[in-house]
């Protein structure tokens, strides 16, 4: 039993010198004696942890060196890799439970129709009861001669598919079940559920690019919030044949999806930057695919693969792309918006296979010079063998507001989507595809080439997010609670995590708005070879009141430095004196650190000012946010007082805690010499990054000030000037630190 207990410890903390053998020999020792527990710092389980996905079973020469490695003991580390095991064995019993349960669900559900189609018997050939007294003798006649009639018009119907080269929906209405029939629900083609949906949309045969699809918006309207046309607005005469419709328009996409991410195949090509995969147009032009209608005038094609490995399994991240909500909080810094408009199926026999729905998003690049995406897609999940998992996008185009210009960026999104295959090892291998076109005018000159090259919204960007979002997520699992009365406990961390992430979030806003957060913009000044934006929104209390007004103002420069010696000097606190006018150019301390990867860059912490000189500057208190991946780096700070981080530090709600977020993106700039970033097929979340890239990046700095009422009741241009002023200073301060003329 002391065994067991020992072995259900998390691979983080172990018993100082005790190993199994000393626990069974302590049978005859004193129980009275206190056992001393060791924890393992960050760095070590940084080293553990790489070391076990390699070789979960380490011979005695592997732990030796390891513990030399570590400053470890040779027993410590043999206990930590038993109990790592333990734990991932738990993780894979869960899911199984898990899937034990769905198909226990799933025979209970077609226990119950069987047990009331038992108990409601029809004739076969009528349709009626099959109890004849409960019908007249001349009703039972008109249903058999009803029922010969429609067999007569469904081989007249097949006889016409040979001549029109198409199904015939001639049978549409009439293959609906009756209101009062059990069975509600008929199974469609590719096993797609094609339940009752109040979705419609007058869709041209043959996936037609235009009248209201892929991007080009149809001549009628019927708007709804948020300048989405309502689907009900949108139904045809026929609502079976729209769903058909939309049905085959997600079969379609979803075999082109699926041939595109065969490891060979013909449609992509190695390029010469690096060695990345690109799409073929040529041979994508000659592949017959449905979707290769003449893009719009200005628009350039975007076409993106990339392969990675996730500490995931494919059935819970198909729970997370279909629910948009999770999916919104799997890629934080890339969605700033999602909803799900209709569900036209949620899959069948209580499992996710066939769902299809239509959701709405917003995908942003953090940088007030590149604006955000807009789509409108058709999201169609299948599972296609056991541990393998398709999802797939396509565009559809329900209507968008265009009243008072559109600040969006108009673009439409092709066959995109991912691949799920679950690995023996636990660990999941995701193939993603992103294909779209997008008008290339509404971005600015310094982020083209990086827009073009696809790493700013393509598939490499993708699977880096979601491979260091599901590296975080097993960091937090996997922590256990520590005896150190110093330390943060588990509900702690998850406050200190979520207050963290809403604080990016305002961030997001103030430097690439969306729908989620209105802005009011002010003033856009040019900076040289970039442009400066600044917004205004109404700032309101916990009692829902608009008090003050908060100013937020961003920009993006290039630099020519690489982007990970900006983020070591931007996120270190030593060095925060240099470049913060804030602080009063003193260092910081770092009092909390929480870590959310393996690289000490990907954290949550508290710096404290330690300048005492400066009187009440010397205790002045930041959270702070970041994280860093082959696709980019982020730092994100806002002030904090004492009593809501002690609250937050207990694991209080964080909810209700007011944050000034300001911060920094840095991006590749997207040239040849800065484009090489690697396949990440390591499931690490760095994602295979070329950290030591010697070419240039794109600096964002975004800054949110509070004008309270008590200041001034209106906006001034002298408070638009010191924003201005601020931000200004600021960039330069990081060009002197960093050397830049």
């Amino acid at each position: 039993m002391r065994e067991d207990e020992y072995e259900s410890r998390s691979g983080s903390e172990n018993f100082d010198g005790a190993s199994g053998d000393d626990l069974d020999a302590g049978d005859d020792q004193p129980q009275n004696k206190k056992k001393k527990y060791h924890r393992h710092t960050p760095q070590q389980i940084q080293e553990l942890e790489s070391f076990f996905k390699e070789c979960p079973h380490p011979d005695e020469k592997q732990r030796s060196d390891l513990s030399k490695r570590l400053g470890l003991e040779n027993k410590q580390v043999k206990f930590w890799f038993q109990n790592r095991r333990t734990q991932m064995k738990t993780q894979l019993e869960r899911h199984e439970n898990m899937i034990l349960r769905q198909e226990n669900e799933k025979l209970r559900a077609e226990n119950s129709v069987m047990k009331e189609a038992m108990a409601n018997p029809i004739c076969s050939n009528c349709g009626g009861p099959a109890i004849p007294g409960q019908i007249s003798m001349e009703e039972h006649q008109i249903r058999i001669e009803n029922a010969r009639l429609k067999e007569e018009l469904t081989r007249v119907c097949t006889l016409a598919n040979k001549f029109l080269g198409r199904p015939l929906s001639a049978l549409a209405n009439m293959a609906l079940p009756s209101p009062n029939s059990s069975l509600e629900l008929g199974i469609g083609r590719n096993g797609i559920v094609s339940g009752s949906s109040n979705f419609g949309m007058s869709m041209p045969m043959g996936f037609n690019m235009g009248d209201g699809v892929m991007g080009t918006p149809p001549t009628h309207s019927g708007m709804t919030h948020s300048g989405m046309r309502s689907p009900m607005g949108m139904m045809g005469n026929d609502a079976q044949q729209e769903r058909t419709m939309l049905i085959d328009l997600a079969i379609a996409a979803m075999d082109e999806l699926i041939k595109m991410s065969q490891p060979d195949c013909p449609l992509w090509m190695k390029s010469s930057e690096g060695g990345k995969e690109v799409l073929n147009h040529e041979e994508y032009a000659r592949s017959g695919s449905p979707f290769t209608n003449p893009k719009p005038n200005g628009y350039v094609t975007e076409a993106t693969k990339e392969t990675g490995l996730l500490i995931i399994n494919s059935v819970a991240l198909v729970e997370t792309l279909l629910d948009a909500d999770r999916w919104t909080e799997m890629f934080p810094c890339m969605i700033a918006r999602a909803v799900t408009l209709d569900v036209i199926s949620s899959g069948m026999g209580g499992s996710r296979n066939g769902a299809l729905q239509v959701m709405h998003s917003e995908i942003q690049l953090p940088s007030p010079l590149v604006p955000v995406r807009q789509y409108s897609v058709l999201r169609f999940c299948k599972q296609h063998a056991e541990g393998v998992w398709v999802v797939v996008d396509v565009s559809i185009d329900i209507g968008r507001n265009t009243a008072n210009g559109n600040p969006y960026m108009s673009c439409r999104r092709l066959p995109s989507g991912c691949v799920l295959q679950d690995m023996p090892n636990g660990l999941c291998k995701i193939t993603w595809v992103d294909h779209s076109q997008y008008d290339e005018s509404a971005v600015h000159q310094i982020y083209r080439p990086l827009v073009n090259s696809g790493l700013a919204f393509g598939a490499h960007r993708w699977v880096a997010t979601l491979q260091r979002q599901c590296e975080c997520l097993a960091i937090l699992m996997s922590t256990m609670p520590s005896e150190d009365p110093t330390a943060i406990n588990q509900a702690g961390r998850r406050s200190m995590l979520k207050l963290a992430q809403r604080m990016t979030d305002y961030f997001w806003s103030g430097v690439c708005p969306s729908t989620a957060c209105k802005w009011d913009i002010l003033h856009i000044s040019n900076m040289g070879n970039s442009d400066m934006k600044i917004m205004s929104r109404k700032h309101q209390d916990n009692s829902g009141e608009s008090t003050s007004i908060v100013l937020s103002a961003a920009t993006s420069v290039w630099l020519p430095v690489s982007r990970q010696r900006v983020f070591d000097f931007l996120r270190e606190a030593r060095l925060r004196g240099e470049w913060d006018v804030l602080t009063g150019g003193g260092p910081m301390q770092e009092m909390v650190h929480i870590p959310k990867g393996q690289s000490l860059g990907n954290s949550v912490c508290i710096l404290r000012g330690n300048n005492a000189s400066n009187g009440n500057e010397g205790n002045v208190l930041y959270l702070q946010d970041s994280w860093t991946d082959s696709s980019g780096s982020m730092i994100v700070y806002s002030p904090i007082n004492m009593q809501s981080l002690n609250m937050v530090m207990n694991g209080g709600d964080s909810s209700f805690i007011s944050l000034l977020p300001s911060g920094f993106s840095i991006l590749p700039d997207g040239h040849s010499n800065n484009n090489c970033v690697g396949t990440s097929n390591d499931g690490s979340g760095n994602g295979g990054s070329d950290n030591n890239d010697s070419g240039g990046c794109l600096l964002t700095a975004g800054i949110q000030m509070l004008l309270n009422n008590l200041q001034t009741s209106k906006l001034t241009m002298e408070s638009v000037d010191a924003v201005n002023a601020l931000i200004t200073c600021t960039i330069q301060k990081v060009k002197d630190a960093l050397g830049v003329a």
